[in-house]
């Protein structure tokens, strides 16, 4: 089994020889049904990375909504009138927007590795090309996952909100958290993700590593990681992890119920989905003692409003959806995506196309 480091640097080797073949004289023309014209895609967010751009620009003509954030009824008009569309944020993406395509539109990648705003379905019964932009956002989002399994289990909020209102204390005793050395890590939801946050976390040298999952991970072995039921998970962790996609069956996992078997001096760190978690009941489990702290990267919904209740608190440790927000991933991921609509275009497989 290779590594993930392998993994990606074998994706960005294939990324690159794959940038190549489509600036290559050689490459296939990337030629539509519009009288031999340049094809067009539309991108739906002004604030792409320029990598992307650059290299759609290089085939097609890029169009962009007028509006930033864009508006759902300006994307769907645009929608017929392209070839393609890199599809920029998480708004619903489903059969409305391929029935506004119309038979011109002939590919659409996302730029994410998080598919829950998808209607997968919809694009397999039509065998519409779809892409998206896993794996090269596994790092960033790993060290998102530690730094806010370090921010919530050391109080960096209740801190800073202690200098903020003059309460700098001091002592022996005073803002005391917990260690992440010799503890206990559940990790809900093993893919690569969850892989990458494991192996970030050899370096703090945990007590234990566990996982949960549908079915054994052939690479957990290698990393030290335990596969238990998610309920024995949620017992014996002092830090649990989820890097699970959202679906029907993970929707509010953790929720009351869950809440109530982790430990009182448990930190629940979300870098999926924030629909993943029961956020009313995760907001009393913080009031109540039922859990430590929690360090939040996604949330429900988003952006969530400044006065809601959970920003109130101060062993929630939220940050606006920043998981995969570095340049080179970002850059990383526009490049991916564009190549996927290339590829679509020209009725080539795509990069990286979704596996539905």
């Amino acid at each position: 089994m290779k590594s993930h480091s392998t993994l990606v640097s074998v994706l960005l080797l294939h990324l690159w020889l794959f940038i190549g073949s489509i600036e290559s004289t050689n490459a296939p023309t990337v030629d539509m049904a519009n009288n031999g014209s340049r094809p067009v895609v539309l991108v739906t967010n002004k604030e792409t990375p320029l990598k992307g751009i650059q290299k759609l620009q290089l085939k097609c003509d890029v169009i962009f909504p007028s509006t930033h954030p864009a508006t759902r009824e300006e994307i769907l008009k645009l929608a017929g009138q392209v070839d393609g569309i890199m599809w920029v944020g998480h708004m619903a993406l489903n059969g409305e927007v391929l029935d506004r395509g119309g038979s011109r539109l002939k590919a659409i990648s996302t730029m994410s590795a998080g598919m829950d705003y998808v209607d997968v379905e919809e694009f397999k019964r039509r065998k519409f090309p779809l892409g998206y932009t896993p794996i090269v956002l596994n790092d960033a989002v790993a060290d998102t996952a530690v730094g806010l399994m370090i921010a919530a289990s050391r109080r960096f909020h209740e801190g800073r909100l202690a200098i903020d209102h003059s309460q700098w204390i001091g002592g022996p005793q005073w803002m005391l958290g917990r260690d992440i050395k010799g503890s206990t890590v559940g990790i809900i939801g093993f893919g690569g993700i969850g892989q990458t946050v494991a192996r970030r976390l050899k370096g703090f040298e945990i007590g234990q590593l566990l996982y949960s999952g549908r079915r054994p991970k052939p690479e957990a072995e290698a990393l030290g990681a335990k596969l238990v039921p998610q309920s024995e998970l949620l017992q014996e962790s002092d830090y649990v992890v989820l890097a699970v996609p959202l679906t029907k069956e993970t929707y509010h996992m953790i929720n009351e119920t869950t809440l109530s078997l982790m430990k009182p001096t448990a930190v629940l760190v979300n870098v999926a989905r924030g629909d993943l978690v029961d956020q009313l009941a995760l907001v009393a489990a913080l009031k109540n003692g039922t859990i430590f702290a929690a360090g939040l990267d996604v949330v429900t919904p988003e952006p969530l409003p400044a006065d809601d209740e959970l920003l109130k608190l101060p062993n929630a440790f939220v940050i606006p959806h920043l998981g995969s927000a570095t340049v080179q991933t970002r850059d990383n991921m526009a490049e991916i995506a564009a190549l996927n609509v290339l590829s679509g275009i020209a009725g080539a497989p795509m990069f990286s196309p979704y596996p539905y």
